[in-house]
């Protein structure tokens, strides 16, 4: 065990940011498992089950990332400043929010759902001024540091309202007001920052060489904001009765899906490119591959109850299994790297 580390503070100090995707792939899909189990009733248990296995997912990772800043501050903040590896902070205050929704629809706990939304709304709030603003100030970041990744700090601020807005009616006074505002923020500051950064990753695909093999799965990153967006936005309007015209938000949500279809389609080329011409070997970053595509496969899910097209939900259940082939693979492969070590040797 650990046989690829030389120390095995190795774990420690080598613990990259991006390991709480692994908590957004599994919280997404949870959720999804309970949204499918119209179809298979058995995902209703599923459901339940990756509920509390990512419970104890999310404090077993929390012992070495926090761990990390005390004995090894300089990496920590290192990795914090990289023009990559920033971008992939933001995880464990969306990992907070995916668990925060995780208990209020599956776990039907208000109160760790609001505890868990609250530490990722302000995390992630913190998060997103932080690492944009390395970035802006930054003169060493070049085009071949532009990556799908960048995508991860609008995802997490487009994140917020998705739990955010199932519990503005439980609050009343200041309290509801601040829910309200940190939601709508939230979704604005994200998807135009999302608008923003898809110029210039967009840039890059067209006008640069292709991402290198290890970062190839980030290409389904783009499918967080769509994903994400649609249902956040279909939350927040559900639950804000100020808003009395709905169906424009409706009609947009689906337009926003059909872009989603789009970038799912050319992800999967893309990924097939990948294998065929370049290959894929394992890193964390096929955990990239989970929670945008589980983000997208809800979205469906709610633009099909919206709308009522049978074709919709349809495609939103084959893509749950491709999603469940992904997080079962992925999960497997993390394991046995991190039984070896071989995951936590220097990046």
């Amino acid at each position: 065990m650990l046989d690829a580390c030389e120390s095995k503070l190795d774990v420690i100090k080598n613990f990259v940011p991006s390991w709480f995707a692994a908590v957004m792939g599994t919280g997404i899909l949870a959720i999804n498992s309970l949204l499918y189990s119209g179809y298979l009733p058995i995902l209703k248990d599923v459901s339940v089950i990756l509920f509390y296995f990512n419970v104890l997912l999310f404090f077993v990772l929390l012992v070495p990332w926090t761990l990390r800043w005390i004995i090894f501050p300089k990496n920590a903040l290192a990795d914090l400043k990289h023009p990559v590896l920033s971008a992939f902070y933001p995880t464990i205050a969306v990992g907070c929010l995916v668990l925060g929704a995780d208990f209020i629809s599956i776990g039907n706990n208000m109160f760790w759902g609001e505890v868990f939304w609250s530490l990722g709304a302000v995390g992630m709030v913190l998060f997103s001024l932080i690492v944009l603003f390395y970035m802006f100030k930054s003169d060493s970041i070049k085009l071949d540091h532009v990556n799908p990744g960048w995508y991860i700090p609008p995802v997490g601020l487009v994140v917020i309202p998705i739990a955010g807005s199932l519990i503005m009616p439980h609050l009343t006074g200041i309290w509801h007001e601040l829910a309200v505002l940190i939601n709508y923020f939230g979704w604005g500051t994200g998807f135009f920052l999302y608008l923003a950064l898809l110029a210039v990753v967009v840039y890059r695909f067209i006008l640069h060489h292709p991402l290198p093999s290890a970062m190839a799965p980030t290409v389904w990153i783009n499918l967080g904001p769509i994903g994400a967006g649609i249902v956040a936005l279909i939350n927040m309007v559900n639950n804000s009765p100020f808003i009395t015209v709905k169906e424009p938000f409706y009609i947009f949500s689906f337009v926003f899906w059909g872009f989603g279809l789009w970038w799912s389609v050319m992800a999967m080329i893309m990924t097939a490119y990948y294998i065929k011409k370049l290959k894929l070997p394992y890193a964390m970053s096929w955990w990239a591959f989970i929670f945008p595509l589980g983000a997208y496969v809800a979205s469906s899910h709610l633009v099909y109850n919206i709308f009522k097209f049978q074709m919709i939900d349809y495609i939103g259940f084959v893509l749950y299994w491709l999603l469940f082939a992904f997080w079962a693979i992925t999960l497997i492969k993390t394991s046995a790297k991190v039984y070896t070590g071989e995951v936590f040797k220097g990046h």
